[in-house]
């Protein structure tokens, strides 16, 4: 049976240093791909709010427009009823 000095063989020693080395490898595996999941993850909701920022401007621009010709038909509407109360006054 293979031995160091004493009387402990080999494999035992390799087995308490292999054992402990393997278990901090293992842990900063699952550390890196835990932090690679997150960074996907984070890239992906970063996307996904670029989407809902663009669709929301876009929005925004639409109803911006929307008030505009709101805005112009009001103005005729009181030009409108300017030119009727004139004509109200000047029969009465």
């Amino acid at each position: 049976m293979n031995t160091t000095n004493g009387d402990v063989p080999i494999g035992l020693v390799m087995f308490s240093i292999g054992v402990p080395i393997l278990a901090v490898m293992v842990i900063f595996a699952m550390r890196y791909a835990l932090q690679a999941f997150q960074a996907r993850t984070r890239m992906a909701a970063d996307d996904q709010y670029k989407a809902l920022a663009e669709r929301t401007a876009a929005a925004q621009a639409e109803t911006a427009a929307s008030l505009a010709v709101v805005k112009a038909q009001l103005a005729d509407i009181a030009a409108s009823l300017a030119l009727v109360q004139k004509v109200l006054q000047q029969v009465e």
